[in-house]
């Protein structure tokens, strides 16, 4: 399939949006309305290590893969990013993105912060988008309110925060998600879509 042409002659797909953001956010709640408006993208799913649960199968919401056929993966360089999360492995494949080049589709990848920068060094031309809280204190408060972390864990969960928030000046984009204004966090999203899309010379990406 041929991807769009803008004024210049310039291809205007595919391109790659980044969402990351800390834990507790909102990356799913926002990435979920996205995907109501916008259903021609491709929202590239993760490879998983990790048992199916009930009404889940292959490609929704995970690719389920032994860790046997995650670490041959691994080892021929297959993902843009992967990391450990407690007994399992997950990981971004490139398979999502070459299939919807193949398409002439912009993708759109959900990942943690440093999953982020790790796909930003392998794709140059990937937008990244930071999802902020409006204050560390506002997600601090949000991830108490679940009660489902005891107080130590909770105190990590602080510190990682931290960290994660002072990435954002690495991305080339923040939104900030506030209590009780989702729409706005998803219209902000909505319009960096568009102005990539707009671009003189869009950041038509090349997967290495």
């Amino acid at each position: 399939m041929a991807g769009a042409l803008n004024a210049l002659g310039h291809p205007t797909t595919p391109l790659l949006f980044v969402i990351s953001g800390p834990s507790g956010v909102g990356k799913d709640s926002v990435l979920d309305q996205v995907k109501a408006r916008h259903p021609d993208c491709h929202y590239a799913v993760t490879v998983t290590t990790r048992a199916p649960r009930d009404g889940e199968r292959d490609g929704m919401p995970y690719y389920f893969r032994s860790r046997d056929e995650f670490q041959r993966m691994l080892a021929e360089g297959e993902f843009l990013e992967w990391a450990a999360v407690y007994d399992n492995f997950y990981g971004t494949p490139k398979f999502e993105l070459r299939r919807a080049a193949a398409e002439a589709r912009d993708v759109i990848v959900k990942v943690d912060v440093q999953g982020a920068a790790s796909i930003k060094a392998l794709v140059a031309e990937a937008i990244l988008i930071f999802l902020a809280p409006e204050s560390a204190g506002d997600l601090t408060a949000r991830l108490a309110a679940r009660s489902t972390e005891t107080p130590e864990q909770l105190a990590g969960r602080t510190e990682a925060v931290r960290r994660e928030l002072a990435a954002m000046y690495g991305f080339d984009y923040v939104v900030v998600n506030r209590q009780g204004a989702l729409q706005q966090a998803v219209d902000d999203t909505e319009a960096i879509l568009r102005a990539e899309r707009l671009r003189a010379t869009p950041q038509v990406f090349t997967l290495r």
